[in-house]
């Protein structure tokens, strides 16, 4: 069972914005590191944005200047706002919480995960 929940996942038009959200239990949320991850059929899991409890923000190369993560600790919410949006950013997002450690980028080292919002862009 999902321990996060996303949502705001839509169909957009490329160039267009769309803001998800993650909630999270308190004993999960903002301990060590929290993430967004994407999806496509048939490609492993990708890193898109990190965010440690102190705030610390990071971005893979083909998302910087046009997401920004950001976490609200007194809803236990992580948002990922996106904008000028392309088809290539097209897939399943996920959230994922890593309650010890730093900031990784693997999949296989965060321990919670939510079930997924759909992000469809068409040009």
């Amino acid at each position: 069972q999902a321990q996060l929940v996303e949502s705001g996942g839509d169909s957009v038009q490329a160039g267009g914005s769309l803001r998800l959200s993650c909630t999270a239990p308190g004993y999960i949320y903002s301990k060590g590191c929290m993430a967004w991850f994407r999806q496509t059929p048939g490609k492993e899991r990708e890193i898109v944005a990190t965010i440690n409890k102190r705030g610390n923000s990071w971005y893979t190369d083909s998302v910087k200047g046009r997401f920004t993560i950001s976490q609200d600790n007194a809803q236990n919410t992580l948002t990922l706002q996106m904008s000028t949006l392309q088809v290539e950013d097209t897939a399943m997002y996920y959230c994922a919480a890593r309650v010890v450690g730093y900031c990784s980028l693997h999949a296989t080292e965060y321990n919670y995960w939510g079930q997924g919002t759909q992000l469809t862009v068409s040009s």
